[in-house]
């Protein structure tokens, strides 16, 4: 699964709108955040961390050639576990650390799919949220209770008011929508 499009990662090389930054934060915080937690750094430590890899990715996304034979995400796990080697070095870390358990912690991060699954969940439910407002609420419903709900489309129909044929043109319609809102997506 992929993460965030080309053109998105291409806008933010030259300077990208406030929306193109929130969008991009929206989407890799829950990423960041599960990368930076295995380190066992404490909470209020991971969000500072986190805030310190998005302060730098603003200076370095101009720099960043993307080649597509390469992963954007593995380039930014490398950003995290550097801005975590960063810390340790400056021992900035509360006393309660162990600077020689973090560096372990740090060499031992999962691989740039570490938390693929939540991480592709949590694009999946971001898309189809900002998608819904899109869509007549019947619409919606229909495509919602024939994909997730299972249920057959003459039950849906008929509760809905509309032909059985129409909760297939609201499933198409919707899934159409999300296809092109995932698309074009990096590893």
């Amino acid at each position: 699964m992929q993460t965030t499009s080309i053109s998105l990662l291409r806008r933010l090389q030259h300077a990208g709108t406030d929306q193109d930054w929130r969008r991009f934060v929206g989407l890799y915080t829950p990423l960041l955040f599960h990368w930076v937690r295995q380190t066992g750094l404490r909470p209020p430590d991971d969000a500072d961390l986190v805030q310190d890899v998005f302060a730098l990715l603003v200076e370095k996304l101009p720099l960043f050639d993307y080649d597509a034979k390469q992963s954007f995400r593995g380039w930014l796990q490398t950003v995290v576990r550097n801005k975590v080697r960063d810390r340790l070095r400056r021992k900035s870390l509360p006393q309660e650390h162990n600077p020689a358990e973090l560096a372990k912690a740090v060499d031992a991060m999962g691989e740039p799919d570490g938390g693929e699954r939540e991480h592709q969940m949590f694009l999946a439910a971001t898309a189809l949220r900002i998608m819904r407002s899109e869509f007549h609420e019947t619409t919606w419903k229909a495509c919602w209770e024939f994909v997730v709900g299972g249920r057959p489309a003459a039950e849906i129909a008929a509760e809905l008011g509309i032909s059985e044929n129409g909760v297939y043109v609201a499933k198409c319609r919707v899934m159409r929508r999300l296809r092109k809102e995932l698309a074009g997506m990096l590893d």
